[in-house]
């Protein structure tokens, strides 16, 4: 009798021990498709493996989606049926699995979109993201430098290593598990060695952002992307421009942005085209020095916008040339490079939270993580 009752209490130790170790909890949520008729559900498994989806508006799961695969880190994409709800998903490989997570399905014209945009999250330590999260936003955006660099948890001159925005997924699972995440690349998403004091003999960045396009699922050619929300008239793009000054160097960052160039073109394409629209450029070089290249271009092409915003610098900042917003936002506090058009300026860590009504204008707020607003003001649809 002794034997079995050390057996019976012996067991369920080990059962709660496999539970904890077969747990899923990395996970972030992307959009592949440029509308948010289909969102992407991204994990990582400790053992390589199929993926599968569980999802529906609660926890019986109406849907499943499953990829016969071997892999760790997992993309799957589900549509998305309705909107004004919260949809609950469950994901698994093999034996592990995670708990119920929900996110938030887009509104309804009816009702109010609300869009947080971060930058610099790379040098930020222990965020609190409490007032971001109070503003419950529909999608989190980013202007660049998602993660310090890739070389001091890869090694130097690795491309593909994901292990920089495994670590940013994981300080804030919550996050990243309940709300779309769509970033934009900034130097440090690609430094691959140290930089150092001076022009290396080999490059210091992967150009082609290969660890970013690998682990995060986003539209077009990921390094470059659109997103449209149809229901409220608004647009995202996303540009690669930053540390222009050191393009045609070793130090080179960013894909051509000059005239002729593909990036340069498809921009121009997109803002010569004629929808009714609001439409936000998301990029990472400082405002003044893009909007004067190739003789004003740039400034000309974004002003067909509604407005810009960057993470160049460490500081929030609106800035106006002829009525025309640019923004700068950072998580972390520190270098200011003011905009000789700017009209508010402080060095918070802080973010742009984006609030849209039907047939209103769109409201852009500069609030810290504190939840002081900073500056509040409102931008009228342009016709491109």
């Amino acid at each position: 009798m002794k034997i079995l009752l050390k057996l019976v209490i012996l067991v369920p130790v080990i059962l709660n021990n496999n539970i904890t170790l077969s747990q899923i909890t990395t996970i972030w949520l992307t959009h592949k498709t440029d509308r948010p008729s289909h969102i992407v559900v991204n994990w990582e498994s400790n053992i390589p493996g199929n993926s599968e989806v569980y999802f529906g508006t609660g926890t019986n799961y109406e849907y499943s989606i499953k990829k016969n695969e071997n892999v760790n880190i997992h993309h799957v994409e589900i549509s998305l049926h309705k909107k004004d709800i919260a949809y609950h998903y469950m994901v698994k490989t093999n034996n592990e699995k995670s708990g119920d997570n929900t996110f938030k399905a887009y509104p309804s014209k009816s009702n109010e979109l609300r869009i947080a945009v971060v930058g610099n999250w790379g040098y930020s330590e222990g965020i609190d993201f409490t007032t971001l999260m109070k503003d419950n936003p529909h999608l989190l955006m980013t202007c660049g430098d998602n993660v310090a660099n890739l070389h001091e948890l890869c090694g130097q001159g690795i491309k593909d290593c994901v292990k920089p925005y495994l670590k940013l997924i994981a300080s804030q699972n919550k996050l990243f598990s309940s709300v779309p995440f769509m970033p934009v690349l900034g130097n440090h998403d690609k430094e691959i060695r140290n930089r150092g004091t001076k022009y290396p003999e080999i490059t210091s960045y992967d150009t082609n952002a290969t660890a970013f396009r690998n682990f995060f699922e986003l539209p077009g050619d990921e390094w470059k992307w659109v997103f449209r929300i149809p229901n409220f008239n608004v647009t995202f793009i996303a540009l690669d421009i930053q540390h222009i000054s050191d393009y045609g160097t070793t130090w080179q960052t960013c894909h051509d942005f000059h005239r002729g160039s593909d990036q340069f073109e498809w921009y121009k394409k997109i803002m010569n085209s004629k929808p009714k629209n609001f439409v936000i450029t998301l990029q990472n070089e400082k405002n003044g020095s893009i909007r004067a290249k190739e003789n004003g271009e740039w400034n000309k092409l974004f002003q067909k916008g509604t407005a810009v915003i960057t993470g160049f610098g460490y500081f929030s900042e609106r800035a106006e040339v002829n009525g025309f917003p640019y923004f700068n936002t950072s998580l972390k506090s520190g270098d200011i490079y003011s905009d000789e058009f700017s009209k508010i300026i402080q060095g918070i860590q802080g973010y742009i939270l984006l609030t849209f009504k039907k047939d209103r204008p769109m409201k852009m707020e500069i609030k810290s993580l504190d939840g002081e607003v900073i500056d509040s003001t409102q931008w009228e649809k342009k016709n491109l």
